[in-house]
């Protein structure tokens, strides 16, 4: 009866586990998904500050008249905060229990993460935090316009070409430190995700690594080809 019972316990953990790396790739994909499509947004900026502009004005268009003035932008928002939630939410109850795990290791055997997996354990973490304060500052910085270095605008081009100014060095350091957290984080992550939804096959695996890295890679150039442009006078 009580190996039956434990066998239980085990089974129910183990189906937890598998539902938390679930719920954390699933979230995964859907804010890599934004993140493409808000890259190319941000690109618009080579067009000109109309283009700029008139691509920010539509997307609180998109659905009308089936949905009201930037319904669907609050659908994307809701969408989003709930995956983001759910992905921190899955990070930490899965970092919390393979914490609790290691105490029950038996004394003679170490961990089994090598070096590499230990140090991509570490970048997720931190860089999640990085990712978390950069996001928080983004929002308010080129979204709500409270926070506004070079002068607030109702110009969403105005409000980036401001706020990238050589004078506001600081503003694009951080930018640019939290754009390769985020680059950190995605190669790791598409990896992982992939991984637990079954796609890391045998002969997959090298393809895969390469298709996380270049998705990594574009995304990461991708959101600081705008601001660097704006630094180093590319874009007025």
């Amino acid at each position: 009866m009580a190996n039956s019972s434990l066998t239980r316990q085990r089974s129910t953990a183990f189906r937890s586990t598998v539902a938390l790396k679930s719920l954390m790739a699933v979230t995964g994909v859907i804010l890599v998904l934004f993140l493409l499509a808000h890259m190319y947004g941000n690109l618009m900026v080579f067009g000109g500050q109309q283009a700029f502009d008139e691509y920010s004005h539509h997307l609180r268009e998109l659905g009308e008249p089936m949905l009201p003035h930037s319904g669907a932008l609050w659908i994307i928002r809701v969408v989003l905060l709930a995956s983001v939630l759910g992905h921190a939410y899955s990070a930490v109850a899965l970092w919390s229990r393979a914490k609790k795990a290691r105490g029950h290791r038996y004394a003679v055997t170490k961990s089994a993460q090598g070096a590499s997996a230990r140090y991509a354990t570490q970048t997720m973490r931190w860089g999640g935090v990085v990712i978390v304060l950069f996001v928080v500052f983004h929002i308010l910085h080129l979204t709500t316009n409270d926070i506004a270095p070079g002068g607030a605008s109702t110009s969403p081009y105005e409000r980036l070409v401001n706020g990238f100014q050589p004078e506001f060095w600081y503003v694009t350091l951080f930018y640019v430190l939290s754009v390769l957290a985020v680059g950190l984080h995605l190669r790791h992550g598409i990896w992982s995700a992939l991984a637990t939804l079954g796609a890391n096959k045998a002969k997959r695996e090298r393809p895969l690594h390469a298709a996380s890295t270049l998705i990594a890679v574009v995304l990461t150039v991708g959101f600081l080809l705008g601001p660097l442009s704006v630094t180093f006078g590319l874009v007025e």
